[in-house]
C-alpha cells in the first residue's frame, strides 16, 4: 500500500469551525501516526463568498493548534480546467450525459416532490435521449450517470458497513451550464490528483461519499479508504453550526483558552483510548487511531474544556505560561511592559490559583501589570475614617519590616485587628482596595508581597486613601 496521505479541505467562506478543527487534527494524527503526510486543500471555487482574509485564518488557526500541513496549500479553483476534463472524459465514456431540462422544469419536479412529501431526485429525463434531439437554445448541464439498480456497500472505517439503494442516488450533477464544476467532481479528481489514501471528514459527507465512489469507479482510479467522524453536537443535543457562540478558534483564543488544552479536549472529542485524559502531542501521535472513534454525535462542554485548561494552567512549566500570557494579552488586552516580568513571573504561583484562562490570570495580574490604580466609587466607599487609620498604622508598622513575607506581615495584621477590635475582612479589605483598587483578587499576604516594599508605600500614600 502507499505512503498514508490524508488532507482537510475547507472553505474559506468565513472563520474556521471548531467542527473543521477536529476534522483536521485527526486526519493530521493519522497521518503522522503513519508516518504519513496531511495536506491542506482550499475548496475555494465560490468566487463570491471565498475570501484571502478567511483563507489566512484558517491556516494560522490550525498553527496556533499545532497541526500544520506538508507542502504548499492546495488551491482547488487553480484546476478548475482538470475538473472539466474529467467531466468530459466521463461524458465519453458513457458515463455521463448532457441535461437539457430548464430550472422551470426541474423547479416543477422539486414541488411535485414536496407534495408528495419525498425527497427530491433527479427524474433523469435525459439520461437515454439522443443528443440529436437536443434543443439549440438551451446550455446543458453535465450529470453523472449514476447506479440505478442494486446496493453499494460503504467499508467505513469508523461506521462500517453503510448499505444504500443505489435507486436513492439521483444522476447529480458534474459540470454546471456555465462550465463550472460542482462540488463532487471537483473533491474527487483532487482527491485522486493528490494521491490522497485515506479521506477522514463528518458523517454528513457520508452520501457524498456515495457519488465520488461511483466518479472513482467510472474512472478507474484506486478508491481511497472512507472514514466518517460522528458529528459535534451543542450541549443541548442540536447540530453545531457556525452560528453558535464558542464554534470557532477565535472564540477560545479570546478568552484565553490555551492550544495544548483546547487540542486535548478536541481529541477527547468522540475518541478515546483506555481511561486516558491528558495526553502530551507525542502521546496523541502513537496512540491515535480510527478505531477509537466512536459512532455517536459528541457534545461540546464548555465547562470540560475550561477544566482541561485549568488542567494545563496548573500543570504547565511557569516560564512557558508567562509567555502564554504575555501573547495572549498583547493580542487581546494590552501590552505587558518588560519590566513587569520581575514581578508577575514569581506571583503566577498564587495569580493561577482557580484561574481557569489566561483572561483569569490577567484579571488577577491587573494590580500589577497597572501602575496607576482605578478605584470605582462603590469599592472606595469601603474606606471610611476607620480605614484610614488602619491603613495609615500599616504603612508605618511596615516601615521596619526588611523582608516582605507571611510570617512577618502577619503580625502587624494580628495586631491592627486586635487594637481595632475588628476581624480580617476589617483590616485586609481596605487595604486590598488600596493596593488593588477592587475589593476582589488574590490573597491579601501574595499581594504586599508581589508589590514589594517601595510599590506599597507609594500605594499606600496615595491621595485618594489618605
Amino acid at each position: 500500500m502507499s505512503k498514508v496521505a490524508t488532507r482537510f479541505a475547507p472553505s474559506p467562506t468565513g472563520a474556521l469551525h471548531i467542527g473543521g478543527v477536529r476534522t483536521a487534527l485527526f486526519n493530521w494524527l493519522y497521518s503522522k501516526n503513519h508516518k504519513g503526510t496531511f495536506h491542506l486543500r482550499i475548496e475555494d471555487t465560490d468566487k463570491e463568498r471565498s475570501k484571502d482574509e478567511h483563507k489566512d485564518q484558517i491556516i494560522k488557526s490550525l498553527k496556533w493548534i499545532g497541526v500544520e500541513h506538508d507542502g504548499e496549500e492546495y488551491i482547488q479553483s487553480t484546476k478548475i480546467n482538470d475538473h472539466a476534463k474529467v467531466a468530459n472524459e466521463l461524458l465519453k465514456n458513457g458515463n455521463a450525459y448532457r441535461c437539457y431540462c430548464s430550472s422551470e422544469e426541474i423547479e416543477e419536479q422539486k414541488k411535485r416532490a414536496r407534495q408528495k412529501k419525498l425527497p427530491y431526485i433527479y427524474n433523469r429525463k435525459w439520461r437515454d435521449i439522443p443528443e440529436s434531439e437536443a434543443p439549440k437554445d438551451i446550455k446543458p448541464v453535465i450529470r453523472f450517470k449514476s447506479k440505478i439498480e442494486g446496493t453499494s456497500i460503504l467499508k467505513d472505517l469508523v461506521q462500517g458497513d453503510v448499505e444504500i439503494d443505489n435507486s436513492t442516488i439521483e444522476d447529480f450533477i458534474i459540470l454546471r451550464n456555465d462550465g463550472t464544476p460542482t462540488y463532487n467532481l471537483s473533491a474527487t479528481v483532487d482527491d485522486h490528483q493528490m494521491g490522497m489514501t485515506h479521506i477522514i471528514r463528518g458523517d454528513d459527507h457520508k452520501i457524498n461519499t456515495f457519488k465520488q465512489i461511483q466518479i472513482y469507479l467510472a474512472m478507474n482510479w484506486n478508491l481511497p479508504a472512507f472514514a466518517h467522524i460522528p458529528l459535534i453536537h451543542t450541549i443541548e443535543g442540536k447540530k453545531l453550526s457556525k452560528r453558535d457562540n464558542a464554534s470557532t478558534l477565535d472564540d477560545y483564543s479570546k478568552i484565553g483558552i490555551m492550544p495544548e488544552a483546547l487540542r486535548n479536549y478536541l481529541l477527547r472529542l468522540g475518541w478515546s483510548y483506555e481511561d486516558k485524559e491528558i495526553f502530551t502531542l507525542e502521546e496523541s501521535i502513537k496512540l491515535f487511531n480510527l478505531e477509537g472513534i466512536g459512532k455517536s454525535p459528541s457534545k461540546l462542554d464548555m465547562s470540560r474544556i475550561l477544566s482541561m485548561n485549568e488542567h494545563y494552567i496548573k500543570s504547565i512549566d511557569e516560564n512557558e505560561l508567562y509567555q502564554q500570557l504575555v501573547s495572549y494579552c498583547e493580542k487581546y488586552k494590552e501590552k505587558i511592559k518588560s519590566e513587569k516580568e520581575a514581578k508577575i513571573k514569581p506571583s503566577l504561583s498564587f495569580l493561577k490559583n482557580k484561574a481557569k484562562t489566561l483572561e483569569d490570570i490577567y484579571n488577577n495580574a491587573k494590580f500589577i501589570i497597572h501602575d496607576e490604580i482605578k478605584f470605582n466609587d462603590e469599592d472606595l466607599k469601603l474606606i471610611d475614617e476607620k480605614a484610614k487609620i488602619i491603613i495609615t498604622e500599616f504603612k508605618n508598622k511596615i516601615l521596619a519590616i526588611d523582608q516582605f513575607k507571611k510570617e512577618t506581615l502577619e503580625p502587624v495584621v494580628k495586631e491592627l485587628i486586635k487594637s481595632h477590635e475588628t476581624n480580617f475582612k476589617g483590616v485586609g479589605q481596605p487595604l486590598r482596595v488600596a493596593l488593588t483598587g477592587s475589593k476582589f483578587g488574590p490573597g491579601l499576604y501574595d499581594i504586599i508581597i508581589s508589590l514589594g516594599k517601595e510599590e506599597v508605600q507609594k500605594r499606600l500614600n496615595s491621595q485618594i486613601i489618605i
